[in-house]
């Protein structure tokens, strides 16, 4: 693991520990995956107070986790704030249109859901 030089440094895998099953494991779920969604959807850094999520804040840590600890996204402290933003370029070198497909085929979903 690779950490970001800072007195709050999170460790994160570098893109030889990024692993497809990991990743693919961290999109499945739903509230990870609106939670990439909504860092697809800026080309800026958003804060972890910036997602609405329909769990416990310790839930809400766990997800994070599970999608920084997978590769998908970066975490960094500015001040008091955690800071997230999707690792697309990584993503795209080492898996070739797997995030964009996804990302496509969720808004489909999305799309075709009533109400």
């Amino acid at each position: 693991m690779t950490d970001t030089a800072t007195t709050r440094a999170l460790a994160h895998p570098g893109p030889a520990e990024i692993h497809l099953e990991a990743v693919l494991h961290a999109l499945s779920d739903p509230v990870r995956l609106s939670i990439v969604r909504d860092l697809a959807a800026t080309p800026r850094e958003l804060a972890c107070s910036y997602f609405v999520l329909p769990v416990t804040k310790s839930t809400t840590t766990h997800h994070f986790r599970v999608l920084r600890e997978s590769g998908v996204i970066r975490q960094t402290y500015r001040g008091t704030a955690k800071m997230n933003e999707l690792r697309r370029a990584e993503l795209e070198e080492l898996f070739p249109g797997l995030l964009d497909s996804v990302l496509t085929a969720a808004a489909a979903e999305t799309a075709r859901r009533p109400g």
